[in-house]
């Protein structure tokens, strides 16, 4: 199994999946998309569920880095006898995926060493093999599987057990460059990629995109960083964006809380959307509001949580018992039950979102507001139905009270839009809801005798999810109700090291073990800090949560700081999202301090 830290890992990117890649060897790859089946298994299994090694032998990594804003990976290493440099990165390249990996000796002499296994449907096929000549004349090696097939161009390897292997010398000044490129198998071969094209336009690609955002502050180059993680995670033929990259890295090693992010879930693109409107990209937002209205288009009752990357609804959650799992931590899951969950504050979510995208210009049309107008219509019919909250619990469903709110934010949201933008809709009932659910949450969702906002309806638990509940504008982020709320929080939810729970894992949740800090939680706490007058409190947290991140910027879901380790699903949206928050908030706040 994979002894490398998740944090070890660096992705790749073309807006349609994203490989991991350490120490020299990728071992997760889907393709052609996120949510396909891998090609590259290792990350959660073994070499022989597939890997791309390509390293000086016996070489040491000394530096890596991305190129400028970009996803194209410089590796730095020194040999016994060598220096080198690797570069790895993927193009955009129409209806073809390519995998671009190159090495140079930089210094002295060293031996790379190569070894590529192929398995085909997350190690479960091996495919067909063969030594094949490509339309310009050069031989390649050509695997096949079912619908899928992948090309190699570069140096020959050969077959040993199952893989394919190669060892070559290289002196000062020479390099090795190969392409492993997907396409559908029924097509003729495809033609090399000219890399050094490709790499030009990659990277001018990605600076056009880092052009037109807009970043200040001390963490200027964090919340790009994060805002380029967002937008490797999008995909760009579509306007879906994924919650991550990876599938059942595990909240616990060797946990059973494993779980496939490579969906769209409604709650995390709307925030995301919301950043990246934030920030100067109302295109990518466009893109997803278009996204959006195809994948919910039909009758609003039957709204899911997560689509796939195109829209699509069935995301069946499956067990892959052949595979040993990160780190040991079983069981491996591919699709995800969720899918079929209520969930009361998603509504919420994308009403959030859609308003901020009419703040920042992006013109409201006939068919979006129609869209929202029908969401609200089922929010209706939901008004006395429990849920399974933010977090997907799989025990009894409740009425959580974040939900309660964010289903009070979206007829608030909508009353306002209405209101100012003349666009029609049942305001009464809609005001006649916010109404109701208002009074509600204060009486149910509010405990007087512990000046703290609750988990759930007749509880005394406390969720981290209360802290996103300013964002609303339900409560003010200095209202006692909250300062009380997160006063509790600090005490019941803080870890030794100040990072936030999601809430306290005593099995009502249906599920067994625990799980280790959460990252977004405790970036809205740096939220909460800032616009609460705690600027001091939101640095020092703001900067402890940056030295979690990975020497590439890269954060996954969660961090267990008594470690130093990141642990779950990388790179994680959620995780990167609201890092770019915190950072607003808090170089607002300063300004404020300052002024």
């Amino acid at each position: 199994m994979t002894t490398s830290n998740i944090a070890d890992y660096a992705i790749l990117a073309d807006q349609r999946t994203a490989p991991l890649l350490a120490h020299g060897s990728i071992d997760w790859l889907c393709l052609p998309r996120f949510d396909s089946p891998s090609i590259f298994a290792r990350l959660i299994g073994e070499v022989d569920d597939g890997r791309w090694l390509i390293a000086p032998r016996d070489g040491t990594v000394t530096e890596r880095s991305y190129r400028e804003s970009s996803f194209i990976l410089d590796t730095h290493w020194t040999a016994p006898a060598g220096k080198a440099t690797s570069t790895d990165f993927m193009p955009g390249s129409g209806d073809r995926a390519d995998a671009v990996r190159s090495i140079s000796c930089t210094e002295g002499e060293i031996t790379v060493d190569v070894e590529l296994v192929m398995r085909f449907d997350y190690g479960r096929v091996r495919p067909w093999v063969r030594q094949a000549t490509d339309p310009d004349g050069e031989t390649v090696l050509h695997a096949i599987a079912g619908p899928d097939s992948v090309v190699l161009h570069g140096k020959p390897l050969h077959a040993v057990d199952g893989r394919h292997v190669g060892e070559f010398v290289l002196s000062a000044g020479e390099s090795l460059t190969w392409t492993l490129t997907w396409q559908p198998s029924h097509l003729p071969l495809p033609t090399p990629l000219d890399v050094a094209d490709a790499l030009r336009e990659t990277l001018a690609d990605w600076r056009d995109w880092d052009s037109a955002l807009r970043t200040e502050g001390p963490w200027g180059d964090a919340v790009s960083r994060s805002l380029g993680v967002l937008r490797a995670l999008t995909v760009g033929q579509t306007g879906g964006i994924v919650a991550a990259a990876t599938t059942s890295l595990p909240e616990e090693i060797g946990g059973g809380r494993n779980w496939d992010y490579r969906y769209c879930w409604l709650r995390d693109s709307a925030l995301t959307i919301e950043a990246l409107a934030v920030h100067g990209h109302h295109s990518v937002a466009k893109d997803w509001r278009n996204w959006l209205l195809r994948a919910v288009a039909g009758d609003p009752a039957d709204l899911q949580i997560m689509y796939g990357p195109a829209g699509e609804r069935h995301l069946e959650e499956q067990v892959l018992e052949h595979l040993v799992g990160y780190a040991g931590s079983t069981p491996v899951r591919i699709g995800n039950g969720a899918v079929n969950q209520y969930q009361a504050d998603v509504v919420g979510e994308v009403m959030l979102s859609l308003a901020a995208l009419r703040e920042a210009g992006v013109a409201e049309d006939e068919n979006s507001w129609g869209l929202q107008c029908n969401l609200l219509d089922l929010l209706l019919r939901n008004i006395d139905t429990p849920d399974h909250g933010i977090w997907e619990v799989r025990g009894d469903p409740h009425f959580f009270t974040h939900g309660r709110v964010m289903m009070w934010a979206a007829f608030d949201v909508a009353i306002t839009s209405a209101e100012s933008l003349d666009l029609p809709g049942d305001l009464d009932t809609w005001r006649q809801s916010r109404d109701r659910l208002k009074d509600e949450i204060w009486q149910k969702g509010y405990d007087d005798s512990l000046g703290s906002f609750v988990q759930y309806y007749g509880s005394t638990s406390l969720d981290a999810s209360l802290l996103q509940l300013p964002h609303t504008s339900f409560v003010a982020a200095h209202d006692p109700a909250m300062t009380g709320t997160v006063a509790r929080i600090e005490d019941r939810l803080l870890d030794d090291h100040g990072f936030v729970r999601r809430y306290v894992t005593n099995g009502d949740d249906g599920l067994d073990g625990s799980e280790g800090a959460f990252v977004m939680c405790t970036f809205w706490l740096v939220e909460q800090y800032a616009n609460s007058g705690r600027v001091d409190d939101a640095t020092a947290l703001m900067n402890k949560l940056l030295d979690a991140r990975n020497d590439l910027g890269l954060l996954s879901e969660e961090y267990d700081a008594a470690t130093s380790r990141q642990l779950g699903n990388t790179p994680q949206a959620f995780s990167h999202l609201s890092l770019i928050r915190a950072a607003d908030a808090l170089t607002n706040a300063r300004k404020d301090t300052t002024s």
